[in-house]
C-alpha cells in the first residue's frame, strides 16, 4: 500500500514516524496532511533508502540535486562522485538524469550507494534508446514510454517525472504562443515533437491511469512534470504554461483520488515580482500538493552565477509557498557540472530553502540563526564554525585570512565592534 493509502485508513507508517522525528512534528500531523495530499514520502516499497524525505506542508524545504550522465561525459565513476558531493553539501534527494553510457547499470550503482531518496525522468531513456535502435526520437513508441516507466519504478526509483500535461491542446497552445526559448523542458521538448509529429495525444497522459497503477504497486511518487516551464524571462505566465498547470492540477486530483502520492513541478525563469503569485496560483489550483521548483532563475544575464539566480528565486518561492526546491549549478546553460559545482549548487539552494523557512516562521528555524549570533557576539571561533552551514568553507576561509588577534577577524582586527563593546561593559 502506498503512503497515501495507509494514511486514509487511519494507520501511522514506519516512514511517517522517521519523518515526524526529523522534523519535530506530531506522527498524526503526518499522516493527516499526507492523507489531504499536502504531503509526500517518496519512498519505493522495493528499495526502502535510508534517509526518509517528507514534502510538504509545514515541513522544512527540502532541496533535490540533479547528477546524470550525457553523451559527451559518460563516466559513472564520476557520477558517484557527484552523488557524494551531494550527500555531503546536505541534499536531501538526488536525481539521476543520465542520457549517456549504460544508463540502467549507472541508475544501479547510484541506487545502491545513495542513502537519499532517488528520483528520474524516464522518458529521457526511452528516447535514448529510440535513437540508439530505431535512429529517430520519433520512433519511440507509446509502449516504450509507459514501458520505461514501469523499468525505473521496479528497479527502485523512489520518485519520477512524468510530463503528462503536455497533452495536445497544451501542444496546441504552445504552438501559438511565439515564445523567447520556446520548450526549454527536455522531457516536454521530445513530447511536444512527438506529438506533433504523430498527430496523436501523448501517452502519459492518455495512458495516466495505467501510469497510476505502476506508481501505486510500488508507492512511487509521481512529479507531475512543468513540460512547458518558461526558460526565459520573457516566457513566463504565458498562455502556455499556465494553460499545463491547470492540466497538472487535474492530473494531482486523480492521482490523489487513485491513491497515488504526487508532486507537482513548476518554472523555470520567473521574473521577481511574479514568484509569489506563481506559487500562489499553483497552490490554490492544485489544492495544496507540494510543490518542486527549479529555481526559479530571475535573471537571464548570469550564467556563471545561476545558483545565485536560482537561490534568489528559491527563496522567494519558499517562503510563498513552494516545498522542494530543485538546486541550480554555476553551470547551468553551460556545461555539465563537476562535484564541486554539484556543491556549491546544494548549498545555494539550502540557503534559500533554510531562508525561507525562517520567514515562514517554521519552529526552530530561526533559532540556528540566533545561536550564529550569540557565537559572533562571544568570538566563539569554534562555535560558529560548528555552527556553519558549510564549516568547512566557513573554517578555511577563517584559516586563510586569521587576524594577529585571535579573539577577532581580519577585518575589523581591534577595531572589533563586539570586542569593543563587550570590554566597554565591562
Amino acid at each position: 500500500m502506498t503512503q497515501l493509502e495507509l494514511a486514509r485508513q487511519g494507520e501511522i507508517s514506519d516512514a511517517m514516524r522517521a519523518v515526524a522525528k526529523a522534523e519535530g512534528v506530531p506522527e498524526d500531523e503526518i499522516r493527516r496532511r499526507i492523507e489531504a495530499g499536502r504531503l509526500v514520502i517518496p519512498f519505493n516499497a522495493r528499495r526502502r533508502c535510508k534517509a526518509v524525505c517528507g514534502i510538504g506542508e509545514g515541513l522544512t524545504v527540502k532541496v533535490n540535486a540533479n547528477i546524470g550522465t550525457s553523451h559527451d561525459y559518460a563516466d559513472a565513476d564520476a557520477e558517484i562522485r557527484k552523488l557524494q558531493a551531494a550527500v555531503d553539501a546536505g541534499a536531501d534527494t538526488v536525481m539521476d538524469l543520465s542520457t549517456g553510457g549504460d544508463i540502467t547499470a549507472i541508475r544501479e550503482r547510484i541506487l545502491d550507494e545513495s542513502p537519499v531518496s532517488l528520483g528520474t525522468v524516464p522518458i529521457y531513456q526511452a528516447a535514448v534508446a529510440a535513437v540508439q535502435s530505431r535512429g529517430s526520437l520519433r520512433s519511440m513508441t507509446a509502449a516504450d514510454m509507459l514501458d520505461g516507466v514501469r523499468a525505473h519504478c521496479e528497479q527502485g526509483v523512489d520518485f519520477i517525472t512524468v510530463h503528462c500535461g503536455v497533452n495536445r491542446d497544451v501542444v496546441k497552445t504552445a504552438l501559438d504562443c511565439e515564445r523567447v526559448c520556446g520548450v526549454v523542458s527536455r522531457g516536454g521538448s521530445f513530447l511536444v515533437d512527438w506529438i506533433t509529429h504523430h498527430q496523436q495525444e501523448n501517452p502519459l497522459y492518455e495512458q495516466f491511469d495505467e501510469l497510476l497503477a505502476m506508481a501505486r504497486e510500488l508507492d512511487v511518487t509521481l512529479s507531475l512534470g512543468d513540460g512547458l516551464r518558461p526558460g526565459a524571462l520573457a516566457d513566463a505566465f504565458d498562455r502556455a504554461q499556465i494553460h499545463e498547470l491547470n492540466v497538472l492540477a487535474e492530473l494531482s486530483a486523480r492521482a490523489q483520488e487513485a491513491g497515488a502520492q504526487v508532486i507537482v513541478e513548476g518554472p523555470g525563469h520567473v521574473p521577481l515580482n511574479q514568484v509569489a503569485s506563481q506559487v500562489q496560483l499553483q497552490k490554490s489550483l492544485c489544492k495544496g500538493a507540494p510543490f518542486y521548483v527549479l529555481g526559479p532563475i530571475v535573471t537571464d544575464v548570469a550564467p556563471g552565477y545561476d545558483h545565485i539566480t536560482s537561490a534568489i528565486g528559491g527563496a522567494l518561492a519558499a517562503a510563498a509557498g513552494a516545498d522542494f526546491l530543485c538546486y541550480v549549478t554555476p553551470t547551468e546553460h553551460l556545461g555539465l557540472p563537476e562535484p564541486r559545482h554539484v556543491r556549491e549548487g546544494v548549498l545555494a539552494a539550502r540557503i534559500a530553502a533554510h531562508a525561507a523557512d525562517v520567514a515562514r516562521g517554521l519552529p526552530g528555524a530561526a533559532d540556528w540563526d540566533r545561536r550564529m549570533s550569540e557565537y559572533r557576539r562571544q568570538r566563539n571561533w569554534p562555535g560558529q564554525i560548528d555552527c556553519a552551514m558549510d564549516p568547512r568553507r566557513a573554517a578555511a576561509l577563517r584559516d586563510a585570512r586569521k587576524s594577529s588577534d585571535a579573539e577577532v577577524c581580519s577585518m575589523c582586527g581591534e577595531y572589533c565592534v563586539f570586542k569593543v563593546l563587550n570590554e566597554r561593559a565591562r
